[in-house]
């Protein structure tokens, strides 16, 4: 960049380089728009969305980004449950 106040036409790297960075904003736009999509059509609200990223954040004591969520739904995610709670008793103990 010059530092002299006259204004040089652009050239066409300049305007390649423009179109360019529209071009990657707009497919940037084009993807959070349809993550938005898709997290509404899952019916999870933002404020739920808000509120993991909260416990997220004190949890690990510091402030952290929500990149993906995944959601469990159905006899998956209930039996998922229950292997955990399962796990978390011994079924042969020593006496």
């Amino acid at each position: 960049m010059s530092t002299g106040t006259s204004r040089e036409p652009p050239t066409e790297q300049t305007l390649a380089e423009l179109v360019e960075a529209i071009r990657t904003l707009t497919e940037r736009v084009d993807q959070l728009e349809r993550s938005l999509h898709e997290q509404e059509a899952a019916g999870v609200p933002e404020e739920v969305v808000l509120a993991i990223s909260a416990a997220v954040a004190a949890y690990l004591g510091h402030r952290a980004k929500v990149k993906q969520i995944h959601y469990r739904t159905g006899a998956a995610y209930a039996q998922l449950g229950r292997a955990v709670v399962q796990g978390r008793h011994g079924t042969h103990g020593s006496r």
